[in-house]
């Protein structure tokens, strides 16, 4: 019996990736600092700062002959440093703490992303079932991210950025499981 391994790797972010991109895992213990936001501004916008944050997601399935008998899968948050910016005149704490809840939100469906793919029985359509969640995932994450920043107006309603924050870390401890490590 003949075992092969075949390895995918899927990049999809917000920004897009290079594999030459600076990159910043998501860790409950290390916070976002101004420094790590080292874009140039977009003249063009009106936001104070940006924060370019996604998902990378790779998968690798173990064949015999030409059945799939096994997978394995890698899923992190990540920032993007060189895609991420603010405006040193305008930033301030209130605003970095904005910033670095859209990064918490891009965890928080990492770790949905994770139980999803949990779930999965070994199968024959198992990477066209991964793709799937990778998809409606991001799509799921880029909606919230959108309503994130309407209903907190980005940052200026108070009471709806005081709200999404203790949301977000209630809805990041019900998945504590499958934190990034």
């Amino acid at each position: 019996m003949q075992i092969k391994h075949l390895i995918f790797l899927v990049f999809l972010c917000f920004v897009g990736n290079s594999s030459n991109d600076e990159t910043i895992k998501w860790s409950d213990t290390k916070k976002l600092t101004w420094e790590d936001f080292k874009g140039n501004p977009n003249p063009h916008s009106d936001a104070v700062a940006l924060t370019a944050s996604g998902i990378t997601f790779g998968y690798s399935v173990k064949t015999s002959g030409k059945r799939i008998i096994d997978y394995s899968t890698s899923v992190e948050a990540h920032f993007y440093p060189n895609k991420s910016w603010y405006l040193s005149e305008k930033a301030d704490d209130h605003i970095l703490a904005h910033e670095q809840l859209h990064f918490d939100i891009t965890e928080l469906y990492v770790r949905k992303f994770r139980e999803q793919l949990e779930r999965l029985v070994v199968n024959q359509n198992i990477k066209i079932q991964m793709n799937q969640i990778h998809v409606a995932i991001n799509e799921a994450l880029d909606n919230t991210q959108k309503v994130y920043d309407e209903q907190t107006n980005h940052s200026i309603n108070i009471d709806a950025q005081n709200y999404w924050e203790n949301y977000i870390k209630e809805e990041l401890k019900k998945l504590e499981k499958y934190k990034s490590q």
